[in-house]
């Protein structure tokens, strides 16, 4: 009895296979996490200001928004890709419910940050670009408004 009683705990504060925790943490102090979250607050403010409007200069390729393997992404909060200058093709898709190799629900995670911290941090596992192998990715999310719809903007980094 003691054993099912530990097994269902166990059960419990771990989370059902499949499901995520929307609970994150924050990544290494890092320059690489400084200058991401700094360029989300920045875009966010563009958007806030601008709308879709602004989404041209995301666009704008070796600018402070899209170089090497920096971009940013906004999505609106039912899970549609709105912009996404790293990879296009998401862009007009919904995203919810898209799992990791671990399971996580990292958009739906991405989402739920917003709705209820505002912004914050989300780690999950994603191939490096030109890689298939599975890294871990930290991606930073903000709410802002996209011409009076709810949304979020983000943008993340492998941090090895």
């Amino acid at each position: 009895m003691k054993m099912k009683a530990f097994l269902l705990g166990l059960l419990l504060f771990s989370g059902l296979p499949g499901t995520a925790s929307f609970a994150q943490s924050s990544p290494p102090p890092s320059e690489q996490a400084r200058q991401v979250e700094a360029l989300v607050n920045k875009a966010a403010a563009l958007i806030d200001s601008k709308g879709k409007a602004a989404f041209p200069e995301f666009r704008v390729k070796d600018s402070e928004w899209l170089h090497g393997d920096t971009y940013v992404f906004v999505y609106d909060l039912e899970s549609n890709v709105l912009l996404n200058t790293g990879i296009p093709a998401r862009e007009g898709t919904k995203v919810s419910g898209q799992k990791d190799v671990n399971g996580k629900l990292f958009h739906d995670a991405m989402i739920q940050t917003a709705k209820t911290s505002g912004s914050g941090w989300v780690d999950y596992m994603s191939p490096k670009p030109g890689q298939t192998q599975p890294s871990q990715k930290w991606t930073y999310v903000k709410a802002v408004t996209i011409d009076g719809v709810p949304g979020l903007v983000g943008s993340g980094f492998y941090p090895w």
